[in-house]
C-alpha cells in the first residue's frame, strides 16, 4: 500500500500546482478583462468621431446646396440680362434697317423670355427649404432676390411696351 505521509504530501504539492494554475489563468483573465475594457473605449471614441464626421459631413453639404442654389439663381439672372440686352438692342440697330413687325417680334420674344428667365430665378430661390441641418453659410435673403426679380419683370414689361408701342424710324 501506499504511504499515507507520501500520498498526502503528493495531493498538497498537486493542489499547490492547481493553486498556482489557477492564480496564472485568473491573472490572463484580468489582463484580457483590462485589454476589452480599453478596447471597447476605443470602439466608443471612434463611434463618437465616426458621429461627430457625419454630422460635420451633413452640414457640409448643406452649405454646397444653398451655393448651387445661389449660383443657379445667378445663371437665370444672367441669361435673362442677356436676353433682355438682346431684346433691347435688336429693336434699337434692326428698327431702321428691317421690317417693324419682324423686328418687334424677334425683339418682343427675346423681352417675354428674359422675363420667364426672372421668374424662374425667384421661383427657383423660393424653393429653397433646407431642413436641419441649417447651412453655416448665409444664405441671400429670399424677399431680397424675389424683389430683385420683381424688379427685373417690371423692367421687362416696360421694354415689352416700348417694343411694341414705338416704333423706330
Amino acid at each position: 500500500m501506499a504511504d499515507p505521509a507520501k500520498s498526502k504530501a503528493a495531493t498538497s504539492r498537486d493542489a499547490a500546482i492547481a493553486l498556482r494554475r489557477m492564480a496564472r489563468e485568473a491573472a490572463e483573465v484580468s489582463e484580457s478583462a483590462a485589454a476589452l475594457e480599453a478596447s471597447a473605449g476605443a470602439v466608443e471614441r471612434s463611434s463618437d468621431i465616426q458621429t461627430e464626421t457625419a454630422i460635420r459631413r451633413t452640414i457640409l453639404a448643406s452649405d454646397r446646396t444653398v451655393l448651387a442654389v445661389e449660383r443657379t439663381y445667378a445663371a437665370w439672372i444672367r441669361t435673362g440680362l442677356a436676353s433682355l440686352a438682346s431684346g433691347v438692342g435688336a429693336h434699337a440697330v434692326f428698327g431702321d434697317e428691317l421690317p417693324y413687325w419682324l423686328v418687334a417680334f424677334v425683339g418682343g420674344v427675346l423681352v417675354v423670355f428674359a422675363g420667364f428667365a426672372f421668374a424662374v430665378a425667384a421661383w427657383r430661390q423660393i424653393g429653397l427649404a433646407l431642413k436641419d441641418p441649417k447651412p453655416e453659410i448665409p444664405k441671400l435673403p429670399t424677399a431680397v432676390s424675389v424683389g430683385f426679380s420683381a424688379l427685373l419683370v417690371l423692367t421687362c414689361m416696360a421694354a415689352l411696351a416700348e417694343i411694341l408701342l414705338v416704333p423706330r424710324g
